[in-house]
């Protein structure tokens, strides 16, 4: 699978996103700030959210629009004015994504409706996301699939059925370019509802592309998710929080999104490869490890015991592994206490 130039999945380095949401604030200067500042971060692309209030809900003041929101950190909004203030106005779009090539960052998007699918095709993103809440929207999907592009999906809401039933949707259409981000759809979420043990279970349930979309505050998850297998990290991402916004509260800064970035790139070096082979250091470090030496003074032709040889520091004498051989042999020649034992010295 590949995203623009990046392969994305197994032996490739971890793609990161920042995800823009709502976090320019209302603001088209803040928005291409934003993908600048995202760019300097170390990330691989920026993410935007292609709807309008009307596409995504109805201007409705029926309690249900509301009450929905009451444990969230939108509560007091209606649905309609939460995403009026919330969605990037769409005669942006084209401005964000040159920007984007100029900056040299994957630019790609969310879309929530089929018109936002037909719409950011005349910009011809190198990818889709399937965002947690549209994950059971199957005809949306099946068009997104249809184009033949990557699809990154998120899991906030999803039972195992409702991830078999999207891909199932993108297998009609011969779509298997899938990646399926775990993602906890609380606004910060808690560390111990992350569960980043789903990482591996995706792979070998689903044979996907396995990442992680990540609400929680910090940057443990995205460390962690690393360390699982996690081959996709997506971020809520503002330059300052003092901004504000509808999703100020549990996004990190620019600094805190580089320092995610490096942290995230030194796990990968820690993880490393499975090799058995040594390095020079490792080598050269094996001098540390134990020998058999001449702890006593031995006369030539006497007996090898327990009290005239030990198996202690350094590593220049013959391996510990012939000890017991050892004490069958006999010394072929005077062997001086802190003598390390070699093989000639030995009438075995």
């Amino acid at each position: 699978m590949k995203i623009s130039n990046i392969g994305i999945g197994h032996n490739n380095r971890v793609f990161i996103i920042a995800e823009l949401s709502a976090n320019h604030n209302g603001s088209k200067k803040q928005a291409i700030a934003s993908i600048r500042a995202a760019k300097k971060t170390g990330a691989d692309a920026i993410k935007l959210q292609t709807y309008t209030p009307n596409t995504i809900t109805i201007d409705s003041r029926n309690k249900s629009f509301t009450s929905i929101l009451d444990d969230t950190v939108w509560a007091g909004y209606n649905l309609f004015d939460l995403y009026k203030e919330a969605y990037t106005p769409w005669e942006w779009h084209e401005e964000l994504f040159r920007i984007a090539r100029e900056e040299g960052i994957i630019c790609f998007s969310s879309p929530f409706d089929q018109t936002a699918v037909d719409f950011l095709e005349t910009f011809n993103p190198p990818a889709y996301k399937i965002a947690s809440f549209e994950i059971t929207d199957i005809p949306l999907i099946e068009r997104v699939a249809s184009i033949g592009k990557p699809i990154i999906f998120s899991t906030g809401i999803a039972t195992a059925e409702d991830i078999e039933l999207a891909l199932d949707a993108c297998m009609r259409v011969d779509n298997d370019q899938i990646a399926i981000l775990k993602c906890t759809s609380s606004y910060p979420a808690p560390l111990d509802e992350a569960n980043m043990i789903m990482i591996g279970d995706y792979v070998k349930r689903f044979n996907v592309v396995p990442g992680v979309s990540d609400h929680t505050i910090g940057n443990i998850v995205p460390i962690v998710a690393t360390a699982m297998g996690a081959k996709i990290i997506e971020k809520h991402f503002i330059i300052d929080r003092s901004i504000g916004g509808p999703d100020a509260s549990f996004s990190m800064n620019e600094v805190e999104f580089a320092s995610m970035v490096k942290a995230v790139r030194k796990s990968e070096q820690a993880i490393g490869v499975v090799d058995y082979s040594l390095t020079d250091k490792q080598i050269k470090s094996r001098s540390f490890s134990r020998s058999l030496y001449v702890v006593e003074d031995i006369k030539i032709g006497e007996r090898f015991t327990g009290k005239n040889i030990r198996s202690i520091r350094p590593g220049f004498g013959i391996h510990p592994k012939y000890y017991h051989a050892v004490l069958k042999g006999k010394a072929k020649c005077t062997l001086e206490r802190g003598t390390p034992l070699k093989s000639e010295d030995i009438i075995w």
